[in-house]
């Protein structure tokens, strides 16, 4: 080689190295290619409660598994057909669902046909959050308290009716529970998703929505909405002003609800541990934390065994509850 020509090329190879010893990373720190991008599949419609925190979730968790991550939406069926997309997935890890507890904990008892086995086709990563679920009305009644919407459902008991993402899902024998309360049956409404819900509650096509908190947050800071009471055991920080159902003489709606990640069935357990590690780290980080409270949400983020239990427990819970319902969806 040149002598000249070796010292412009080391010279060169010296420049490349100041560069990135600059920004923080070594040469071949920045020569290395990110791996192939991985999906979180959210079985509900963009612009959810849960499709927004699959999103905080995303733009950490690329950081964190050193390759881009999308959020593939497959609304429908309350979750259940982004399941049949994750077990047709190749279990290698590329491919992650964000699933509701009604997945694992209802719908076994809710549905006929199920076309999953929870404990077969499910891998339990980690549980995300937990949250509350929430009563809110809108434009027709316009109550301000649960008082004031229960006095008008017994006047008006055919009027009285709540919207939910989908039917044989926790928000559906919430409702169930309440009417059987106030003694009125109300009838569901079941939405694609808890979006349109909520529109049809600010136009007044619906008298009360029953969804998780994070879905209600927004319109009611907004005086869109009102969330009239919430089933956690406390009142939540993020709507101090909001009793819960408990205060106003409702102990029996109480609970909270959780969402956890899966992979396929036959995912390599090094695989599962790598989303694992990623995603407790990701929960743990403080603009995180205050990302999904801000939401509604409770970051969880422990281990794959604990989701295993914490959705048998849930099942436990609501197994007598709708047997006693004596609600079977096709």
């Amino acid at each position: 080689m040149n002598p000249k020509t070796s010292s412009l090329t080391r010279r060169g190879l010296a420049c490349a190295a100041l560069v990135a010893a600059t920004l923080g990373l070594s040469p071949a720190a920045q020569a290395q290619p990110e791996g192939p991008a991985a999906r979180i599949l959210v079985g509900f419609p963009a612009g959810g409660s849960f499709d927004a925190l699959a999103r905080v979730l995303a733009e950490k968790l690329k950081d964190e598994l050193k390759r881009p991550v999308l959020v593939d939406n497959k609304p429908g069926a309350g979750g259940r057909l982004a399941v049949e997309v994750l077990k047709n997935s190749a279990a290698d890890g590329s491919v992650v669902m964000l699933g509701p507890d009604a997945l694992v904990a209802l719908y076994p008892y809710t549905m006929r046909k199920l076309s999953y086995d929870p404990q077969r086709d499910l891998l339990p990563i980690g549980t995300v959050s937990e949250f509350p679920f929430a009563l809110a009305a809108g434009t027709a009644p316009a109550a301000k308290t649960l008082a004031e919407y229960v006095a008008w459902a017994r006047k008006n008991p055919g009027q009285a009716n709540y919207g939910i993402p989908a039917r044989g899902a926790p928000h559906h024998f919430f409702g169930m529970v309440l009417g059987e309360a106030i003694g009125v049956k109300m009838e569901d409404i079941p939405f694609q998703g808890s979006a349109p819900a909520v529109l049809a509650l600010m136009g007044g096509q619906i008298s009360a929505d029953i969804d998780v908190m994070s879905s209600l947050v927004e319109g009611h800071r907004a005086g869109k909405i009102r969330v009239l009471a919430v089933s956690s055991e406390q009142r939540v920080p993020q709507l101090p002003d909001v009793p819960t159902f408990a205060e106003q003489g409702y102990p029996a709606i109480s609970g909270m609800g959780f969402n956890g990640l899966y992979a396929p069935a036959r995912t390599p357990a090094a695989a599962v541990a790598s989303w694992n590690q990623a995603l407790a780290k990701v929960l743990a980080l403080p603009d995180v934390r205050e990302r999904l409270a801000t939401m509604g949400f409770l970051p969880v983020g422990k281990s794959p065994e604990e989701l295993a239990s914490r959705g048998a427990a849930s099942a436990k819970r609501w197994e007598p509850v709708i047997k006693a319902s004596g609600f079977q969806a096709d």
